[in-house]
């Protein structure tokens, strides 16, 4: 349903998504108004609710006025988005203080809103492939080397998988299909097999490439900072230009609880990004704590052993959260 409010008395009802985009007269007042996308209307007015809130912080502070009853927090009003579905969060007073952090080091800030965009439906497959990585682990290395190949569809052959994993690569693939990230599913029982016709947008092409688990730790951060009422900040696919030129592209940067925290995220071979995420945290200056290189696949063991190897911290999809609650919900 669409929203219909009126300017002059603030009457609102909800009338037919056919009338969006209209201006009709209020029943009550007979003041001419529009016609509002439901979702598009909740966003604007939790944008504006945030930027006031802002505002009135920093007027009080200028002020020296310390109220006993405050604000709503800006904390308060992200618990009245769905962080699956909304533009919310491509809105610069959510990335700001993460330019800010990056303009106080003297350090080129190259961003894209939209990759925080989670109204379209890759955090949705991404949480998919997290959930079952170990099943769907040689699906998703299927996709990528068919699209790397440009090969127009992929085989997924079933007859040696147990009957829970074919369960789990139906559904997966059902869903692929469903949010029309293959152009085609068909599963021959005879033989097996599942064929898959491609997408070739290069979106779709970069999520089986890899930012697949960008979208999945994205949401997984949300999440928890949903939970624990984390007032935050995040960016991801962040290029940054150093002073002296040098340039670096980060995964996922956020600001939690004031702690900036830099997350490199890989599906594959990590290794030989083990020294350039090292040297990166020094010329960053955060925390061996701060820096976190989030293999996927990687066990309990690995991580910390890694970790107490190498001056950056290594975390996987799993206990990535764990180690959050450690550096923000310590104390």
């Amino acid at each position: 349903m669409a929203l219909f409010w009126c300017n002059k008395c603030s009457h609102l009802r909800e009338v037919s998504n056919s009338y969006i985009g209209k201006s009709v007269k209020c029943p009550k007042c007979k003041e001419t108004s529009s016609i509002h996308d439901t979702t598009v209307f909740v966003e604007n007015l939790f944008n504006k609710l945030l930027i006031q809130n802002k505002e009135l912080k920093l007027l009080r502070k200028k002020s020296g006025n310390n109220p006993k009853f405050t604000t709503t927090d800006e904390t308060d009003f992200i618990e009245l988005i769905d962080i699956h579905n909304t533009t919310a969060l491509t809105n610069q007073i959510q990335f700001e203080p993460v330019l800010k952090w990056f303009q106080q080091k003297n350090i080129k800030t190259d961003i894209a809103p939209d990759s925080v965009d989670t109204s379209g439906f890759f955090d949705e497959i991404a949480l998919s492939i997290g959930d079952n990585f170990t099943v769907l682990s040689s699906i998703i290395n299927t996709m990528k080397s068919a699209h790397l190949k440009s090969y127009n569809s992929a085989k997924i052959h079933l007859s040696k998988k147990s009957p829970q994993d074919i369960k789990i690569i139906k559904k997966f693939c059902q869903e692929l299909y469903e949010y029309s990230f293959v152009a085609r599913y068909s599963f021959l029982k005879k033989d097996q097999v599942i064929y898959l016709d491609l997408q070739k947008a290069q979106k779709i092409v970069n999520f089986f490439n890899g930012i697949w688990m960008e979208w999945l730790i994205l949401i997984k951060l949300l999440n928890f900072f949903k939970e624990h009422k984390i007032s935050y900040s995040c960016m991801r696919s962040i290029n940054i230009t150093f002073p002296d030129k040098c340039v670096n592209e980060l995964d996922l940067f956020v600001i939690a609880n004031g702690v900036p925290i830099c997350i490199e995220c890989k599906s594959g071979e990590f290794r030989p990004y083990i020294s350039k995420y090292s040297k990166l945290r020094k010329k960053l200056k955060l925390d061996k704590s701060q820096l976190l290189m989030c293999v996927v696949g990687l066990d309990d063991k690995q991580t910390k052993g890694l970790s107490s190897t190498y001056d950056i911290t290594f975390v996987n999809e799993s206990n990535i959260t764990e180690h959050l609650k450690r550096i923000l919900l310590s104390s």
